[in-house]
């Protein structure tokens, strides 16, 4: 079955760097666009960043264009997202998504804190 299994994040400090990794199982990794999104407390949830396979076009949300950068290895079947100047803002828990056969899967989630 589809797995994404994220790691990575924990509580940074404004202004620093952290990179997200999501490892994918149960389907064939380099024929599936990848997505990144995140969720705030009392938020909707939102698309950050998606990546396409095999040319990997990357496409941002305004709020992170220029500071974070979506990444991807098909040999070992994982996405990666780099943030860096982060900001309090940027605290949500990110998931790691791809779409596949009509339906959506999700990764547990991520926990990013951005606090001095």
């Amino acid at each position: 079955q589809v797995q994404l299994v994220e790691s990575g994040g924990g509580l940074v400090q404004p202004g620093r760097s952290v990179r997200l990794s999501c490892a994918a199982s149960g389907f064939t990794f380099s024929s599936y666009a990848m997505n990144w999104y995140r969720q705030a407390p009392g938020k909707e949830r939102e698309l950050v960043a998606s990546i396409s396979s095999p040319n990997q076009r990357t496409n941002y949300a305004d709020s992170v264009k220029g500071r974070f950068t979506i990444s991807r290895d098909n040999a070992r079947s994982t996405v990666y997202l780099q943030m860096n100047s982060l900001k309090p803002e940027d605290t949500a828990v990110y998931y790691c998504s791809t779409a596949l056969r009509g339906a959506r899967y999700w990764g547990q989630g991520a926990q990013v804190t951005v606090s001095s």
